[in-house]
């Protein structure tokens, strides 16, 4: 009887000196896995599969012991923040969604270029490549213009020409055992031959030449590790990243060809379906992904890094169900969309949106723990420079939150009776570290990060896409209003008053996206009167205190003009913003809201007269004129309501009334575009000037 013959890959394994390895690998994993067995029966409870090892167990029992310890003793705010110590253990031990729902697949056993599997059966080289092939330009422009600029000699091959698969190709390919044994290196990648990769993989969408590239992609990724066995040598930069480049690009083309994926019109997706096929090309998959996220920690240039995140995120539909491969590149994108530059930094929160449009719940969850920890990580300090970055990771992280309401429900809860709790604890102790708690820079960017998810999820716009109907969130504003309320009222001093000005902002930009009226001229008119009524100021050389990037007041600058300038325009520009609002400026009864307001800025203006006379002149023009476009706009309120038949109880009718208003046309709402139009532009000239620009800055 004849032996069984012997396949080209297997005389390949051989031929690379990695038998002995992979024989001592997968002994040592029997003789662990035996222990474990054996231990896990003499304890008299059922057998667990055979991935689970020793090394898991004992992460449980860590786990076990945070949880049952004392979480709180010691903890920073940082750490408190986190909210680490609510969800049962800490990060490195969690898994994102559970147990593991792996075939059996683990990192160890795609060590080897041997274990990706055979996919010769797979391949399918029809006549059906050449019509997709015409098409390209329709379906993916930008991978058609991609290879018009790069590749354009992929675009006019031969029809008629021999795929990887022709008898002159595997003669080439079949190298002298002896040889390679002596030797024992692996073979320089050429550019011929990534060249006839990516003609087949463009051809035919062959799986052969894609588990080359594969292949060949490991070793890119690993070719800077020691002690590792490569498959190809790559020995030209130009090669290298021409190889990166095309693995990224071409492997969503080859998936989406053999095993697609459905889109749906909510923007999520359904995994592909579990065929014999996709089965097959799951640990190819698995093995790009790896290798990927490898990749990315070592890449240093922007480009690059924005085209892998850009294509390695269609492929996260066919790792979604392995969670180990899902938690290594979710934790990569977290990890970069917190500390790259802006443009690299938004794909990286593309590729976590799209791990949201999974619809996995474990999956979401993951991703909002992940964002609000970075976030809090991120704000630690506020300066010039890191102010946008911050900035651009709160709009971008609540952007995310309201994907699904019912999770960030669960999230917002939680994070926001944290800050209810520092904020007890701060009134309870009363000590100069219990205030510190609350009086930093994490506090302020959190309360505005709520804010900014509160105001999308209740939005009048958002409601009005769901049909009318109230967000599950909506529960939270009041008492994220009653906290930062709280807060605003803990420390009353003039050096704490930018600290004031930050958390009134959060509440303003609340008050105008949901509606919701909350009392905030008591906070602000007594700063501006008691800055009015301290009389002379001190004169000082210093420079301006900038508002947008400090919380506290040097103690050099207290009672000084330059100081109390700032305070003023700050405090007046906060009050007429938050006059002008709708649920304020639109409301009927706008003329008896602003009474109080105005006959309190009116004897302030009588004292600062008094107190300060000519030396707060500035300050006095600028309250001033906020009190006089108030006064004429509650004139003309007064004046369109005279012909009104109906009263205060009847809702409806004051909401007609209401919506036909037009608060940009009033003299308040005409006074404060003016206003935002000025700050605007001076915010554009001190961008200009950080950024090294020769801009001159105008009062």
């Amino acid at each position: 009887m004849m032996g069984k013959r012997v396949t080209k890959s297997a005389r390949k394994f051989i031929a690379s000196g990695q038998l002995k390895k992979a024989i001592q690998a997968r002994h040592k994993h029997q003789q662990t896995k035996k222990k474990f067995e054996k231990r896990r029966g003499n304890k008299g409870k059922p057998q667990l599969p055979a991935k689970v090892t020793e090394s898991d167990e004992d992460e449980d029992e860590e786990v076990e012991v945070e949880v049952t310890g004392n979480k709180l003793k010691g903890m920073s705010v940082d750490d408190f923040l986190g909210a680490g110590f609510m969800e049962g253990g800490g990060d490195e031990e969690e898994d994102p969604g559970g147990a593991d729902s792996d075939e059996g697949e683990d990192e160890e056993e795609l060590e080897d270029d041997n274990s990706l599997p055979s996919v010769d059966d797979l391949d399918d080289e029809g006549a059906a490549h050449l019509i997709e092939l015409s098409e390209l330009a329709k379906k993916d422009p930008e991978f058609y213009k991609y290879l018009q600029e790069n590749d354009r000699e992929l675009l006019e091959f031969d029809p008629d020409e021999d795929d990887l698969g022709s008898d002159k190709d595997e003669e080439a390919e079949d190298v002298n055992m002896n040889e390679v044994q002596e030797t024992k290196s692996a073979p320089v990648l050429t550019k011929m031959e990534l060249q006839r990769w990516q003609k087949s993989l463009l051809k035919h969408r062959s799986l052969r030449a894609w588990r080359k590239l594969i292949i060949a992609f490991r070793s890119a990724a690993h070719m800077n590790d020691e002690d590792r066995v490569l498959g190809y040598t790559i020995e030209n930069s130009s090669i290298y990243n021409k190889l990166v480049t095309t693995t990224l690009k071409y492997t969503p083309i080859v998936l989406q060809h053999h095993v697609p994926y459905k889109e749906m019109a909510n923007g999520k997706f359904k995994q592909p379906t579990q065929t014999a096929k996709f089965k097959t090309l799951q640990k190819l998959i698995l093995a790009y992904f790896h290798n990927a996220v490898h990749l990315i920690s070592q890449l240093t240039d922007n480009d690059l890094l924005h085209t892998a995140y850009l294509e390695i995120t269609k492929v996260i539909p066919y790792i979604i169900t392995s969670r180990k491969t899902a938690k290594a590149f979710l934790t990569s994108c977290l990890e970069t969309w917190s500390t790259a530059e802006d443009r690299v930094r938004i794909v990286a929160i593309l590729a976590i949106r799209r791990f949201v449009s999974s619809g996995d719940e474990s999956i979401i969850d993951s991703v909002f723990k992940g964002l609000y920890q970075k976030l809090v990580s991120a704000c630690k300090s506020t300066t010039t420079h890191s102010l946008p970055f911050i900035n651009l990771m709160k709009n971008s992280a609540s952007e995310i939150y309201i994907a699904d309401h019912g999770t960030a429900y669960q999230h917002a809860f939680k994070y926001i009776r944290q800050l209810a709790i520092l904020l007890r604890q701060s009134i309870k102790i009363q000590t100069k570290d219990a205030y510190k708690q609350v009086y930093n820079w994490q506090y302020v960017h959190c309360v505005d990060f709520w804010s900014l998810v509160l105001a999308r999820a209740c939005g009048t716009e958002a409601k009005a896409e769901r049909g009318g109907e109230a967000s599950e969130l909506a529960p939270l504003v009041y008492p994220l209003v009653q906290v930062t309320t709280g807060a605003v009222k803990l420390i009353s001093n003039s050096r704490s008053y930018p600290y004031h000005f930050h958390l009134i902002k959060s509440l303003i930009h609340l008050v105008r996206h949901t509606h919701t009226y909350i009392p905030l001229a008591p906070y602000l008119l007594p700063i501006i009167t008691s800055t009015l009524s301290t009389g002379k100021p001190k004169s000082s050389t210093l420079r301006p205190l900038d508002m947008e990037t400090n919380i506290r007041a040097p103690q050099q600058l207290l009672q000084t003009h330059v100081y109390e300038e700032g305070l003023i325009e700050e405090a007046t520009y906060l009050l007429g913003d938050y006059l002008s609002t709708r649920p304020i400026m639109g409301s009927i009864a706008f003329p008896e809201v602003v009474t109080p307001i105005v006959v309190t800025l009116r004897r302030a203006l009588k004292t600062g007269k008094t107190s300060g006379g000519s030396a707060k002149s500035k300050e006095i023009g600028m309250v001033r004129s906020l009190v006089d476009r108030v006064e004429e706009s509650a004139k003309a309120t007064e004046k369109q309501r005279l012909g009104v038949r109906f009263g205060p109880g009847d809702a409806k009718e004051v909401d007609v009334w209401e919506g036909r208003l037009n608060i940009e046309e009033t003299p308040l709402g005409k006074y404060m575009k003016v206003q935002k139009k000025a700050r605007e532009k001076k915010r554009k000239f001190v961008e200009k000037a950080r950024d090294g620009e020769n801009e001159m800055l105008e009062d």
